[in-house]
């Protein structure tokens, strides 16, 4: 019975630390991806407002082309 409880016991043992392994390098990349995740929001973020003072200027900058338009 000692042997079976024995063999048991490793087995059990190897599977957690198998398992615990695995979830250690899925937690590194899920930082990973979180990290870029983030880059890339910002960067969106950034460009959304980059369009945004874009298209408030454009009625000026339709104006002004349409004032210097008339005058040639």
């Amino acid at each position: 019975m000692d042997s079976a409880v024995s063999a048991l016991l490793i087995i059990v043992s190897s599977v957690l630390a198998v398992f615990l392994i695995i979830l250690s390098i899925a937690l590194i990349y899920l930082i990973r991806v979180l990290k870029r995740a983030e880059e890339v929001a910002s960067s969106v973020e950034s460009a959304a407002t980059a369009v945004k003072r874009g298209v408030t200027a454009a009625p000026f900058i339709r104006i002004i082309s349409k004032i210097v338009s008339r005058k040639k």
